[in-house]
């Protein structure tokens, strides 16, 4: 069999179709292990059954003499063999002499979670597409990721508009477990409420912000070029009691996402690939469309600097009035403004 996608996996599954391996591959753990509850869930194995072990823990020979054991009393044994990539290289040559010639009453499953040195790896590649279902899990960005919580959303009931959907991608970022968490929140938070959309105002509540309050208005207002508002905003949070490193962070961030357009744009790329690249959001294009505006190549440079050696002194107790310093950072980077 080719190669497939998660989506065409996920309705196999959902049809009952079984293959007799599986080699999952990318970065993405938390998609991988919801497809492996999946196939077990299909599947259906008594204790008798299942084997189940991480590589680096586990005895392959017995693995794969489980492999090549018929079910007792069961249509289907399940194996299942996670970061495959640890195995050295005569036990993944055993594997890969199993996946080349699979037990049609067994269901393997395995998981390759480094991506560089998949690349290397054609033999097991080769086996696995041929025999069964090898699927790409690599981390969710920008629009899947978006289409990922819309979906998330829907499997609890809810439904959300775009600035919550924005606002869950800004507070949590690509961690699907996270982002599985808070959407589980935000379930509890409107479980008596009638209307069932979720709005940016129902996502800060239950990430833990008060109505009044953008844990983004800092980072915004730097990318956006508003220095006024950058400024008062950072002693805003800091007349609040918000430790300097935290503003910082929510200083560096941007900055680093900006130069990296900054720098891209002058090298002539086009607006979709700089998107891509940057592994920016679908909201943030408008970004990429400012970049002409943005402070040049050295000021950023100068900027970045700063950072560090704020950061520095914030963490080992030496700056003598981190407002100062951190007001300073932004001096430098809106010079000429």
């Amino acid at each position: 069999m080719p190669k497939t996608t998660v989506s065409k996996l996920q309705q196999s599954l959902a049809k009952a179709i079984i293959s007799p391996v599986y080699l999952l591959t990318g970065e993405d753990l938390f998609r991988k292990q919801e497809i492996i509850k999946k196939i077990r869930a299909v599947v259906n194995p008594d204790d008798f059954n299942i084997y189940s072990s991480s590589a680096d823990k586990a005895d392959l020979g017995e693995a794969l003499a489980l492999a090549n054991t018929a079910p007792v009393f069961s249509d289907r044994r399940l194996v299942i063999l996670t970061g495959i990539e640890k195995l050295r290289k005569e036990p993944k040559e055993a594997l890969i002499r199993y996946l080349q010639n699979p037990l049609d009453t067994t269901v393997f499953v395995l998981t390759h979670d480094d991506s560089k040195k998949f690349k290397t790896e054609k033999a097991l590649s080769a086996a696995a597409a041929e025999q069964g279902e090898l699927v790409n899990f690599d981390e969710l960005k920008r629009d899947d990721l978006a289409m990922w919580i819309r979906e998330r959303l829907k499997e609890n009931g809810l439904n959300g508009d775009f600035e919550a959907v924005e606002t869950l991608c800004e507070a949590v970022g690509g961690d699907l477990n996270a982002l599985s968490q808070e959407i589980e929140k935000l379930a509890l938070y409107t479980a008596d409420r009638e209307n069932k959309t979720i709005a940016k105002a129902d996502v800060l509540a239950s990430v833990g912000f008060s109505k009044e309050e953008n844990p983004f208005d800092l980072s915004n207002a730097v990318q956006y070029l508003n220095k006024n508002k950058a400024i008062s905003l950072v002693e805003k949070l800091l007349d609040s009691g918000e430790e300097p490193v935290g503003v910082l962070g929510k200083i560096s961030y941007p900055v680093l996402k900006m130069a990296r357009i900054k720098r891209m744009a002058n090298a002539g790329m086009a607006p979709a690939d700089i998107t891509r690249a940057a592994g920016l959001m679908f909201w943030e294009s408008s970004l990429v469309n400012n970049a002409r505006n943005f402070p040049s190549e050295d000021t950023f440079l100068k900027t970045l600097d700063r950072i560090i050696e704020a950061d520095k002194a914030f963490k080992t107790s030496t700056a003598a009035d981190p407002k100062t310093m951190i007001k300073g950072i932004l001096m430098t980077l809106f010079s000429g403004r």
